[in-house]
Parts: structure tokens; sequence; C-alpha cells
């Protein structure tokens, strides 16, 4: 039976979920002040929570992603340095050339797996002191990979990868836009996360649900001075404690059901596995699936003819297909978006 609902077969991205009833609720008595004063305590509170689950010194609510991302890229360097990051990279292929217009830094790219380097990577990759060269900076790592399917990081190989930070005197930042996906399918613990990087991102609008926001997390020093970049960039906002109420809410009662994400996403992955039209499935081992469609298939016809049927995914260039799992996918709308898919034709 075909879902009901605009968001019910809608697996583009894990962005597109809808506040759960009691969410809203805790959203409509949240108490709220002016945030850029400081005096929201909503916000406050949120801040807080964070930086103590990740046993880190402070924290700051932004709007997006990109902001907190971007934010930190502005603290670790100055104009005319190198950051390192994957070629798969999202402060590389999905924040509109932040890293050149915000910082003024160029990018070394790393060829890695599925989005992951090594520590070998790295410390090929530090620059020599010379004029001739930019200055590298900051290592960047994204956990996990959006480009690579949902990939999760090795910890021991962050490890490893920290170790050389350190020693070399570079900042150490992680996009953990989906950090909590790979917490709970590797069933790691966020302190010892928040031991190792410099600075962390997480979002709260992705997998968690809650509509609008991320936090960037760091010592306090740093933290202060993402205040001010954070006003530079447009964002300071003022009744932010309704939205900071979603997502705590969401620390508190949606980190432990990603693990339905993930299972769902793998029964997923292994029904697209058999489509006769498919070359190929990074099987999935958080909330993302991506295939491959044989060279003969167009993606943007085959994802029409998916839409006409009631459900949505998105192109991932050449020919993958990306699905998404999220709170929004009930268990009628996932085993519908499976008939109609053994329904369609290359």
């Amino acid at each position: 039976m075909r879902p009901e609902g605009v968001f019910a077969a809608d697996f583009r991205s894990d962005t597109v979920t809808r506040p759960t009833k009691e969410m809203l609720e805790a959203m409509w008595s949240a108490p709220v002040g002016d945030d850029v004063f400081q005096e929201d305590v909503s916000v406050n509170a949120l801040e807080e929570k964070a930086a103590e689950m990740f046993g880190m010194e402070a924290a700051l609510f932004c709007p997006s992603g990109t902001m907190t991302n971007q934010v930190a890229i502005k603290l670790h360097t100055q104009a005319g340095d190198e950051v390192i990051c994957d070629e798969k990279a999202h402060i590389y292929n999905y924040e509109g050339g932040g890293i050149a217009f915000n910082s003024g830094c160029s990018v070394s790219l790393q060829r890695g797996n599925l989005g992951r380097f090594s520590a070998e990577d790295v410390l090929r990759s530090i620059r020599p002191d010379d004029v001739h060269s930019p200055r590298t900076a900051l290592v960047a790592l994204e956990n996990t990979v959006n480009k690579g399917g949902g990939v999760c990081w090795d910890f021991l190989e962050m490890k490893k990868i920290g170790k050389i930070c350190r020693e070399n005197k570079l900042a150490f930042h992680l996009d953990g836009a989906r950090l909590f996906n790979a917490l709970v399918a590797g069933n790691e613990s966020a302190v010892d996360y928040g031991k190792l990087f410099d600075t962390i991102s997480i979002c709260l609008s992705k997998g968690l649900g809650a509509p609008v926001g991320s936090l960037l997390l760091g010592d306090r020093e740093r933290i202060k001075k993402a205040r001010r970049w954070r006003k530079v960039l447009g964002g300071g906002m003022r009744q932010a404690g309704y939205l900071a109420a979603s997502g705590a809410y969401a620390l508190d009662y949606h980190i432990g059901r990603l693990k339905e994400d993930h299972r769902k996403a793998r029964i997923l992955g292994e029904e697209v596995a058999r489509l006769p039209f498919v070359k190929q499935v990074i099987a999935p081992e958080t909330n993302i699936l991506l295939f491959e469609l044989e060279d003969k298939a167009v993606p943007r016809d085959f994802l029409e003819r998916l839409k006409e049927k009631g459900v949505q995914a998105v192109s991932f260039g050449g020919q993958l297909i990306r699905m998404v799992t999220h709170l929004d996918i009930s268990e009628n709308a996932l085993q519908y978006a499976i008939e109609q898919l053994k329904s369609m034709k290359a």
C-alpha cells in the first residue's frame, strides 16, 4: 500500500524529517531570551549539554553544519594556509567553496577509501617550511562520510592522525554531521572523540530529526572566537531557544533509535543488490545507501519514474543513486519502496 504523506517515502536525505509531536511540545514550552546577548536559557542549556556529552569545555549553536565547519576552518587557519581533507569531503564539495571564500585557504586533497585516508597520507601531505608552499595548518575528517555512503572511520586510524597533528602543530577538526550514526554503529564513546579533536561539528537536523541547527564543540577560548566568526557570517540568532529545545530533545531521545535507520538501510541495500539494473552496491554501514546503475540506465529518468511511483531518491554523480533512511521512513514506506524498485526497469 502506498504510504500517506509528503515525506512518507522520501529517501532523498535525513534532512527532510519533521519534528515529532513530543519534540514540538518541547519547542513550544522552551524558555527563551536573546542568544546574541547569550541570554537564551534554552540555547545555553543545549550548548552545555553537548559540550558535557563530548567532555569538551564549550559549544556554540549555529544554524547549519556548513556554518560550524566554516567557522572551525576560520579558527584554525590564516589566509594562504592549506587544509588536508579527502576529495569526497563535505567541506570541499558541498559548502560553496567556503574554504577559499571565507578563509582564503587551499586544499590538499587525499584520494582515500570512500573518504577515509591514512595517517601516512597525512604525513606525506605536510608541506615543508618553504616560502614557495602554503603552510599546512589543518587536517579535517568527516565521520560518517556522506559521499562514501555513510561509512565510518576506524577510531585507531583517527588517533594515529591526531598524533601526527600534535607532533606537527596542526589543528584537527571533525565534520561530525552524522557522527552519532558512527557512535551508534561502532558502539563508540563521544568523550573519546572529544579528547582527540580540537573542534567537532555535530548536526542536529539530520538523523537526530531536529528541524534546524548544528553545534561546534571545542575549548572555551576557541568557542569564544567562534562566536565572533558566527556573528561575522550572519549566524547570530535571537530567540533561538525554540530551535535549541528541539536539539536538546533529539540528544535525549533520538540517538538510540538511529540503529533502526541502519537496519532499514541494510534491508534496502540487500534488496537493491538483487535488482538486474544495478551494477554495484556499497553495503551501508549506517543510514546511507549508495548504488550504481548499469551504464545503459539514465539516472535522471530512473529517478523521475521512481518519483512517479511515490518514492524519492537523489543522483549522486555519474551512475550513482543515494537513498537515506531516517525517522520518517516507516516499515510500510520501506517495504513500499522495495516493491516499487523491484517493479522498475533500467
